[in-house]
């Protein structure tokens, strides 16, 4: 998808839920910026809901984008950033996208990157995604 000096590149953003489960998947190239692709994956979030999310989708555009749906965004501000928000203390939870990330690398095709072919590699993490909620349903006996 995206080209570096030496191999192509690719990021995974998800929105998970609080069992580690991806409720919303999408892949973009290594050089573009996370925070733009963010409003995209915003249709999964309800009202009354809270967007944990990283410093590299703090944008005041992503916030509004929130509010608007009726959720809130406790998204942590970045260093520069001259008005602050203020941030819950929900924001420790942030790390079940990821405990989600530690899931899927796994998942040797995905963790190597063994598909290099743009339309393999996709599939290749939507199918370590549903192996991993397809764990929550799996009986243990």
């Amino acid at each position: 998808m995206g080209r570096s000096r030496r191999r192509s590149t690719i990021k995974i953003h998800v929105v998970a839920d609080a069992q580690d489960r991806p409720l919303r998947l999408k892949l973009t190239e290594g050089q573009a910026h996370g925070g733009r692709s963010a409003v995209d994956m915003l249709d999964s979030i309800g009202a009354d809901e809270v967007l944990l999310a990283d410093r590299g989708y703090d944008a005041d555009q992503l916030r509004e984008a929130v509010a608007m749906q009726g959720a809130i965004a406790n998204i942590r501000p970045m260093p520069n950033r001259k008005r602050i928000p203020r941030l819950t203390n929900l924001y420790r939870l942030r790390n079940h996208a990821e405990q989600f990330f530690s899931k899927i690398k796994q998942f040797r095709a995905v963790a190597t990157r063994y598909d290099k072919r743009d339309d393999t590699f996709p599939a290749s993490v939507q199918l370590a995604s549903k192996r991993i909620w397809l764990r929550t349903y799996e009986l243990v006996t």
